[in-house]
């Protein structure tokens, strides 16, 4: 980040102080094609798609150089089953049927990826038909379980991870997934994990993407208030099922073609479907510039659980830590984990100022590039939603008496350091 582009974004937040993380967005008619790699800079992605919150496409011309794009794919563009067998073949995989609905998902079990294969061989040799369903190999951690070297480098534009960066710290998980499957698989009407941002490329074959804009999901709840399933079901038609139906407007469609890399912005929801046999490569991430996204997200779902077990709030010791345990169990993450994952990104960032690193350095997990204007502004955005944080009520009936440093502690740190970057 150049000091141009951070003077841009703290204006950009100084507009929303006071704010809800915002539910509306421009109406759109079309997502962006970014063509050419060498005349589109991070500072463009910045301004133009990270802070506006805007969906666009990138052209294969991004993703060339890629190892995977090389390796996995065969000359006629198909899945090159051979090279990953012969690489990958042990290796466990998590899988979905979707054909089988589980809630508002699809149940998974867990195969070798030389199983699978052979599935999807099957599946293939059966006209795209097979008694064992219509199944999807999705979340594989290939970064997690072995070297991901040589299969794909991480785009600059999508360099500022903080999710990532935090589960490598703590070197137990990560948000980094290959997603793999046969023509007619798909996944589901969702938001990504704590209203993150991501990205995704397709390796080989074809993706259709529907997307709706923050807000527009709640006009597409049925008369429970649940949302859809799938978005493409002739039942969200029935206006006694959806009668909010016609205060949505109809999804942005992008068609994703081999090469081609998608970003996902933070709370759109959406809905995908593979057009042919494809691999992609996808990350969840976030950063400054969605983190009040992640904390507005984190407050609603631990008022949902709350709502779900309030009956017990007088009866049951201790029922506010219990409301934390179980939104952990729910959402992967609850207020504690919050801080812990503020103090870990803030830290770096003290400590990045503290020596003085150049823009040259690579700081803060695999792939991060890190100049000081980008750390003044993360330290920037970590304060104000700490602030946030350390004022919640819930948050103060958290047994902090264990953190180090204190968020009270905490808090002071990155507001001297945000009074001393003003003239970075």
């Amino acid at each position: 980040m150049d000091r141009e582009a951070r003077v841009f974004a703290e204006s950009h937040f100084r507009g929303l102080e006071g704010c809800l993380p915002r539910r509306v967005c421009p109406k759109l008619d079309r997502v962006d094609f970014i063509e050419k790699p060498d005349s589109f800079s991070y500072a463009d992605f910045f301004k133009g798609y990270l802070l506006p919150n805007l969906p666009c496409v990138f052209s294969s011309a991004f993703t060339e150089g890629w190892g995977s794009r090389r390796l996995w794919v065969t000359p006629s563009g198909k899945p090159n089953f051979d090279y990953l067998l012969q690489n990958y073949g042990d290796v466990v995989v998590p899988v979905a049927n979707c054909g089988v609905r589980e809630y508002n998902s699809n149940p998974k079990e867990h195969m070798t990826l030389r199983d699978y294969i052979s599935y999807w061989k099957e599946y293939i040799q059966g006209n795209y038909s097979s008694s064992r369903g219509c199944l999807y190999l999705k979340d594989w951690h290939l970064c997690r379980d072995s070297s991901a070297e040589g299969v794909f480098t991480l785009p600059i534009y999508f360099s500022s991870d903080w999710l990532n960066e935090y589960w490598d710290a703590l070197d137990v998980d990560d948000y980094r997934f290959i997603y793999m499957g046969p023509t007619g698989t798909w996944s589901p009407f969702h938001a990504d994990i704590f209203r993150s941002f991501s990205w995704s490329v397709n390796i080989c074959g074809r993706k259709k993407w529907f997307f709706f804009p923050p807000g527009q999901e709640e006009a597409l709840r049925d008369c429970h208030g649940s949302l859809p399933y799938d978005v493409t079901s002739p039942t969200l038609l029935d206006s006694r099922l959806h009668p909010m139906r016609d205060h949505c407007s109809p999804p942005l469609e992008v068609t994703q073609e081999a090469g081609e890399m998608v970003f996902v912005p933070s709370g759109w929801h959406h809905q995908v479907h593979n057009l042919e046999d494809t691999i992609s490569i996808n990350h969840n991430w976030v950063n400054g510039c969605n983190l009040a996204n992640m904390w507005h997200f984190l407050q609603q779902e631990l008022c949902a659980v709350q709502q779900e077990i309030i009956e017990w709030r007088d009866s049951m010791p201790d029922w506010h830590h219990h409301c934390q345990v179980i939104m952990k169990s729910c959402s992967g993450i609850n207020f504690e984990e919050f801080y812990h994952f503020l103090k870990v990104v803030a830290e770096r960032r003290l400590l990045f100022l503290a020596k003085g690193m150049g823009p040259g350095k690579v700081e803060g997990g695999k792939g991060t590039r890190l100049g000081p204007q980008q750390a003044a502004f993360d330290i920037c955005r970590i304060a104000e939603v700490l602030e946030s944080v350390v004022a919640h009520p819930d948050f103060q009936r958290v047994d902090t008496s264990a953190f180090s440093p204190r968020p009270e502690e905490l808090l002071q740190q990155l507001e001297e350091a945000v009074a001393t970057t003003t003239s970075l």
